[in-house]
């Protein structure tokens, strides 16, 4: 196991329980500070693995409306990370702090709250992952 993500681990799971023994409450959290974003960035990914299998591990904490796994260009093989977005930010929450430090295929994943711009090509993408919402596609 990486030992920087071990301690980030360990760093939130403190935090959680210092908020939790204080009685803070849900806008006085950390995580508060990212309730403008429905986006995580998720790190460490092992290569072989492909959007779909991303959106079975996710979506377990939520619905997932957006996913873009980075690939090299030249290759199309992936870089090991990608962003997500859910379509409730609270699900961010429950994927940072049950996913973040999980062990999938060897590898230690990082899981954090984030910003995520989207560029022209994603947001038909978004719109297709929109199953849920025909209504909204164009």
């Amino acid at each position: 196991m990486n030992r920087g993500s071990y301690t980030t681990k360990r760093r939130i799971a403190k935090l959680n329980d210092q908020e939790l023994e204080a009685g803070v409450s849900e806008k006085g959290s950390w995580h508060n500070d990212y309730n403008d974003t429905a986006f995580i960035f998720i790190g460490s990914l092992p290569y072989n693995l492909t959007e779909g299998d991303i959106l079975t591990i996710f979506s377990q904490y939520g619905n997932p409306v957006f996913i873009k796994l980075a690939r090299d260009k030249e290759t199309g093989k992936s870089k090991g990370f990608a962003f997500l977005k859910y379509e409730d930010q609270r699900s961010t929450i429950l994927a940072v702090d049950n996913i973040d430090g999980a062990v999938v295929l060897g590898r230690t994943l990082r899981v954090d709250h984030t910003y995520y711009k989207n560029k022209d090509d994603d947001e038909e993408l978004e719109r297709a992952m929109s199953f849920d919402k025909p209504n909204e596609r164009r």
